[in-house]
């Protein structure tokens, strides 16, 4: 892996599903200038402000435009514009040996979830569930300034943390669907809280990412294969409970509980409970079928700010009687 992120450093953009460099240009020259006022170069990527309806072309454009920046040795981070639905499409077209032969930072989050964990489970390359450039940078203050100093924390200050690395809980934290395009409002900032289910403390691998993407590709060559001891990371956003069920459900058929050491649950941005009173995490114990899987739940490596970067293939400690996350390993 590279060395860690530092100013003048080329940050390489792509657009794995929706094109919302168009639908959003607000908030993507709001985001994109945010990153270079911090002293980066954004390098678009050729589907920069291309729209074909629901995404921002075919799946070997899409493919060809990471390709393209997985193959450019000056991009130092690629980072995904926006997430969408069909990022899955692309996974057969990516240039897998260019990322083995020149190897960098890829991150994102919700449907680049299927981009992230490909990239590792077929070169072994660790890749980031952390921010995506327009959701992310293009958010406003207090909670864009909050996700960035996490960005930087993890990726511009690796070497000035000591391991192991306990990644903190905001103080505030807000799903309030507002202020995308312009300032409008000023959002409620709720108090933090992270919830455990099931005490323990146990060290594993982190796997995982969006459950509704992982949905689009779990069981082919392009997921990894789930390890015992792996603590599995799963967040998912504007889901109600019935999809939540299924996705859940998903995971279980799949055998993935059966081999999990941990259980890290994201905040589930605008979740509609369909009137049952039961959150994400009171459907994931149903499906546990009373394993004692310690939970640590409304974590914020999720859909909702501010968002903490989090290394896929990288292992970490989750303690649910602490309600601590821990790096134990440098990830760049």
């Amino acid at each position: 892996m590279s060395n860690q992120l530092k100013r003048g450093d080329r940050i390489g953009i792509f657009t794995p599903s929706s094109p919302a460099s168009v639908t959003a240009r607000q908030r993507y020259e709001r985001a994109k200038a945010f990153l270079e006022e911090k002293g980066f170069v954004v390098v678009e990527g050729t589907l920069t402000g291309r729209m074909d309806v629901y995404r921002s072309g075919s799946p070997k454009e899409r493919a060809e435009e990471l390709n393209e920046l997985l193959r450019n040795p000056e991009v130092k981070m690629i980072m995904s514009t926006i997430g969408g639905t069909n990022s899955n499409s692309m996974l057969p077209y990516i240039d897998y040996d260019a990322f083995k032969r020149n190897p960098k930072i890829v991150v994102g989050y919700s449907d680049a979830t299927a981009v992230l964990l490909a990239l590792y489970a077929k070169t072994g390359i660790t890749t980031f569930y952390g921010p995506a450039l327009i959701p992310s940078f293009g958010e406003f203050e207090p909670l864009v300034n909050d996700t960035y100093r996490y960005f930087e924390q993890f990726f511009v200050h690796q070497n000035e943390l000591e391991l192991p690395y306990e990644v903190p809980m905001p103080a505030y934290w807000s799903d309030e669907p507002v202020n995308w395009l312009e300032k409008t409002a000023e959002k409620t900032l709720y108090e933090n809280t992270w919830i455990t289910v099931n005490s323990g403390v146990v060290e594993g691998r982190l796997i995982g990412g969006n459950v509704n993407a992982m949905y689009g590709f779990i069981g082919t060559p392009y997921f990894p294969t789930i390890e015992h001891g792996d603590i599995l990371l799963i967040e998912d956003c504007s889901k109600d409970a019935s999809i939540v069920e299924k996705n859940f459900a998903m995971l279980k058929v799949h055998g993935m509980f059966d081999k999990i050491a941990g259980i890290i649950l994201g905040k589930h941005e605008q979740y509609d409970d369909l009137g049952t009173g039961k959150q994400p995490v009171d459907l994931l114990v149903e499906q546990l079928d009373g394993l004692d899987i310690p939970i640590l739940a409304e974590f914020d490596t999720c859909h909702t700010h501010p968002m903490h970067p989090l290394a896929i293939g990288k292992r970490v400690i989750l303690d649910t009687d602490a309600k601590k996350v821990f790096c134990t390993e440098y990830w760049l």
